[in-house]
Order: structure tokens, then C-alpha cells, then sequence
């Protein structure tokens, strides 16, 4: 199913599936370019990293696999309502379907980005943690999006504050600034984006090959948790009635 998803995508397409890593390669190879080749500019003291563009890519990247893969997987049941009014499948295998295509676009791409900056800081043991970080980036994104699936199917409304809330939610995060530029009595808003510990995550690991803080940990477990309380109940209320609002 994941196969045919990828392949739907971009059929149709004489470079295919290609355009699926061709896209955001060349963003962040701007961010590249612009920054830290034309601009030359400098972060601050306290930053993680002097170069603006290489702090941009490490947060950008995953940011960019969040909402590729929230986005289609929050709109997989509603676009695929005919066939769940025709069988009898699960519903979630749509929604991982969604999820875990797009997931093998950006996967590779964010391990490749580890290779890339392992230069940086020379082969730390920190370097292990990025697969775990990975991990838990698809199971929360999995959750959130079968949570907005099902929500989206009764309620379309929903599509629209989604697009509004992925706009912002990159400005409400550490990916275009460092934690400290912050005001500190603010903070905390941050993490109101389930993304937020796991960019810190990324940014400890690959600029300066650390281990992340503990609160990346437990920041990510308990958005996981939450949102899967919040599904476990949506899908009790929502068994009988799902197919018939799709």
C-alpha cells in the first residue's frame, strides 16, 4: 500500500518518485546557499552553531517531514472514503499508509543529514540517538494524524486550521531561532508544538554531538501520550458513525 501511495503521487511524472527527495533537497540546499555561501551570516553567542544556514537545515528538514506527513495523513480517510464505504479495512492502514510514505521520503534524507554534519563534531556516540529520534517523530506524527483523520471526517473545518496552525507552527519552534533568543517567561509556549523537543533533539545531536536534554525526551513522550488518550477515546465515540461521515 505504501508502494502504490508513492507511486500515485507522481505517476504521470518522467522523473517520478525522484521529485519526492529532489523538493526538499533544494530547499534546504538554499538555505544553504543564501545564508551561509551569499549572506555569510553569523549567529550570535549561545547559538549551537556560527552559521545560519547550517542551524536552519538541521531544524527545517524534520519540520518538513512533520508536515508533509501530518498534512496527507490527516486528509488520508477523507480521500479515500469511497473505498472505506466499499470495504472493510481498518482505517488506520490508510492513514500509516499516508504516514509511512512520506516517512520513506524523509528518513533517508535525515540520515543522510547526519553523515553530512558528522564532520562537526567527529563520531560521536550522541549520533545513536538519531534513529530513536526518527522513531518516535513517525509514532507522533501517526497518532496526531489519525487523531485529525478522524476528526477532518466529521467535521471538514478542521483541514483549514490545520493549514493555518503548520503555517505558524515553524515560528512557535526552534527551527528558525536558537532557545536562548526566546524570552525565557515565554518559553513554554514553545512546547506547545509537539515538534519543538524533537528539533532540539535533532540541533543536540548534529551541531554540537550531544546528547539531548532530557526534556526533548519527555516533552515528545507526553504529547505522544496525551494525543493518544484523545484518540483512544475518539475512536469509541467514533466507531459506528466514521464511514458515514466520510
Amino acid at each position: 500500500m505504501v508502494r502504490r501511495e508513492l507511486s500515485a503521487r507522481y505517476a504521470g511524472s518522467a522523473a517520478g518518485v525522484a521529485w519526492a527527495f529532489a523538493q526538499p533537497m533544494l530547499t534546504i540546499a538554499a538555505y544553504y546557499l543564501v545564508f551561509d555561501v551569499v549572506f555569510a551570516m553569523r549567529m550570535g553567542a549561545g547559538a549551537p552553531t556560527q552559521h545560519v544556514g547550517t542551524y536552519l537545515i538541521v531544524g527545517s528538514l524534520p519540520w518538513l517531514a512533520f508536515s508533509e506527513s501530518l498534512s496527507r495523513g490527516a486528509n488520508s480517510l477523507v480521500d479515500a472514503g469511497n473505498l472505506l464505504q466499499k470495504s472493510a479495512l481498518p482505517p488506520v492502514l490508510l492513514v500509516a499508509r499516508s504516514v509511512l510514505a512520506s516517512s520513506l521520503v524523509f528518513a533517508p534524507l535525515l540520515l543522510l543529514l547526519t553523515l553530512i554534519y558528522w564532520p562537526l563534531n567527529g563520531l560521536q556516540p550522541a549520533l545513536l540517538v538519531v534513529p530513536l529520534l526518527l522513531i518516535l517523530q513517525i509514532l507522533l506524527v501517526l497518532v496526531l494524524a489519525y487523531t485529525l483523520a478522524i476528526l477532518l471526517a466529521a467535521l471538514r473545518d478542521v483541514s483549514q486550521v490545520l493549514t493555518f496552525a503548520l503555517s505558524i507552527g515553524i515560528f512557535l519552534s526552534p527551527v528558525l531561532f536558537p532557545l536562548n533568543l526566546f524570552p525565557e517567561a515565554w518559553r513554554w509556549v514553545l512546547f506547545l508544538n509537539p515538534m519543538s523537543g524533537l528539533v532540539m533533539g535533532y540541533q543536540s545531536v548534529l551541531l554540537k554531538g550531544a546528547w539531548p536534554d532530557p526534556a526533548v525526551w519527555w516533552v515528545s513522550l507526553c504529547w505522544l501520550a496525551g494525543v493518544s488518550v484523545l484518540l483512544n477515546r475518539l475512536l469509541r465515540r467514533s466507531r459506528d458513525e466514521l464511514v458515514d461521515w466520510l
